[in-house]
Parts: C-alpha cells; structure tokens; sequence
C-alpha cells in the first residue's frame, strides 16, 4: 500500500495544531502593506482556526504535516 502524501500546496498555507485543530492564514496581508490603514492590518493580524465543515477535508490533504 502506498505512503499517505502531503498535498504539498497546504503546507504553507495551513498550520495544526498541537491539540489538532487546524489554523488558516488570512488573504490581503502579505503585499501592498503601505497604502493600508493600520486598523485594516490591525484586523487582518492573527491566524483564525479553520471552519468545523472543512477540518475534515483539510486533514486527510495535510496527513502526515504534525
């Protein structure tokens, strides 16, 4: 039987963690900083946990991420 993957494309976009819930980084904050208000960079700041609906989905890509 083969070896269970990584989908390599989560790696870098979700984190587990160690009790197993699943974080998400959140859209508009990598690029463009400058023209935005600090409030908007204020709200866009900390990593969120994932929907309950989609952990299901996203653990069986990120198998053996730990």
């Amino acid at each position: 039987m083969p070896k269970m993957k990584t989908h390599s494309s989560l790696k870098g976009r979700f984190k587990i963690t160690g009790t197993g819930k699943v974080m998400r980084y959140k859209a508009y904050k990598n690029h463009l900083l400058s023209h935005k208000s600090k409030r908007a960079k204020r709200v866009l700041s900390g990593n969120p946990e994932m929907a309950p609906g989609d952990v299901k989905r996203l653990k069986q890509g990120l198998a053996n991420l730990k």
